[in-house]
């Protein structure tokens, strides 16, 4: 957590949220962001069909519900993914540590600049990559080179998980993931996931 968030973290109030509870509903009016200091929170968006799409996982040190801070509606949902807690801030605390401390201004905007980039990386993504392509973009974004060689996902997504980050069905995650599997490229591993070589262009 850089500073700055961290001493606007200690002018929030600290919540805790239980495992499942939405603490965002996308449509909402809200003037607060949220502070992670201990768990995890998803932000996702559902759409007319209940597909689920997720935008992303943060932890210690990231926020959510900035993009409503301009006074407009949340532009998504978000759930608490195991106990956590966070410190909640409003925006009149925000604005007043912004004239105290304008740093502040500069990192929430790179923020803010970082999530629209990935955004747009995303909707490029969903138009112009199959389904395969798609998934391995994620597992190579997740997974973490080790020094036998291999790479690895310590926090192993569920299909479910991956389907609503790929945009896809969960049967057919399913299928790919064990058709990798089968094919000696991945290997599960209790909660972790282990990428044993380079994850084939074309499936």
């Amino acid at each position: 957590m850089s500073e700055a968030i961290r001493r606007l973290a200690e002018r929030g109030e600290a919540r805790r949220f239980r495992k499942g509870a939405v603490i965002i509903h996308e449509g909402d009016l809200g003037d607060t962001i949220y502070i992670v200091l201990a768990g995890r929170l998803q932000a996702y968006s559902i759409d007319a069909n209940d597909r689920e799409f997720v935008f992303g996982t943060y932890g210690p040190g990231d926020y959510v519900g900035e993009m409503s801070l301009d006074g407009g509606l949340r532009s998504a949902s978000v759930v608490a993914l195991e106990p956590t807690t966070c410190a909640v801030v409003t925006r009149h605390t925000l604005r007043a540590q912004i004239a105290a401390h304008p740093e502040l201004a500069f990192e929430l905007l790179a923020r803010v600049i970082r999530r629209a980039r990935l955004a747009t990386r995303d909707a490029r993504n969903l138009a112009l990559i199959d389904t395969y392509g798609r998934l391995t973009q994620q597992l190579d974004a997740l997974a973490v080179a080790q020094a036998d060689g291999t790479r690895l996902v310590a926090e192993r997504p569920t299909h479910r998980e991956l389907a609503a980050r790929v945009g896809c069905s969960r049967e057919m995650i399913s299928r790919l993931m064990k058709d990798l599997e089968n094919g000696g490229y991945v290997r599960v591993e209790a909660r972790a996931l282990r990428l044993m070589r380079a994850l084939p262009l074309r499936w």
